[in-house]
């Protein structure tokens, strides 16, 4: 759960609206998925080996195959964008989701719609980008929005560094304690940070991407905020949920 403050009214473009963009994502990736051949409830993809073929020709088509897209192949290029919204089960889904729902809606509102819609797909196409070019022979394929969510909660640690955030560690036995977020968010960061140097290029979870897509984004926003227009005086708060 986290405290979603921010400074003085009018500060936060498009917040009149709420964070369309936001919502808007989670949509499309959550319609992306229903009726898809991963969720299993389109009967149109069939059942059994019919459906794992279906499966596995989708995610080569929309996925980042990193030789592919190394090699400069025009289609493969814009693979980057397209396996933003492709995911490999529900709980990769709902995991995804819930982040964004919750970090994303006040990065939103900080950077104005227009400029957090490019911020997240380019902070997202970096992210994979930098994943394939460190695996650039590996014919696996990567998919999900993990690396542009990773660049939202990059950006959220320098925005709002301060908001408190109430968050479930396996190691103090999932009990609900309340830390400011940019502990939370560390701690996040120095995880994947660790797995990445351990994970090879086999089949699992892409944690260069969540590193590389982190990274741009706390990098963005120091650049772009760091002059005095960083958030520094919580005005109003509401609640989401969260878990690192």
């Amino acid at each position: 759960m986290i405290d979603r403050r921010s400074a003085v009214t009018g500060t936060l473009r498009g917040a009149r609206d709420g964070p369309t963009v936001t919502y808007g994502l989670i949509a499309a990736c959550c319609l992306l998925f229903v009726f898809g051949p991963v969720s299993g409830l389109n009967p149109a993809y069939g059942t059994g080996d019919a459906l794992l073929a279906a499966q596995g020709s989708y995610f080569r088509r929309w996925g980042v195959v990193p030789a592919e897209l190394m090699s400069g192949e025009p289609r493969a290029l814009l693979t980057p964008f397209t396996a933003l919204f492709v995911h490999g089960s529900w709980l990769h889904l709902l995991g995804n989701m819930l982040f964004l729902y919750v970090f994303g809606a006040m990065a939103e509102e900080r950077m104005g719609r227009f400029a957090f819609a490019l911020f997240y797909a380019a902070t997202g196409y970096l992210a994979l980008a930098g994943y394939a070019a460190a695996h650039a022979h590996s014919e696996q394929t990567l998919v999900g929005a993990s690396g542009a969510i990773s660049g939202v909660l990059g950006a959220f640690l320098f925005l709002f560094p301060r908001s408190r955030v109430t968050s479930l560690f396996p190691f103090l036995l999932f009990l609900p304690l309340r830390f400011p977020a940019w502990i939370v968010l560390i701690f996040w960061f120095t995880l994947q940070w660790m797995a990445a140097r351990a994970a090879g290029a086999g089949p699992g979870v892409a944690y260069l991407a969540h590193v590389v897509g982190f990274a741009l984004g706390f990098l963005y926003a120091w650049v772009r905020y760091r002059g005095g227009d960083r958030v520094k005086a919580p005005a109003a708060a509401t609640e989401g949920e969260s878990q690192p």
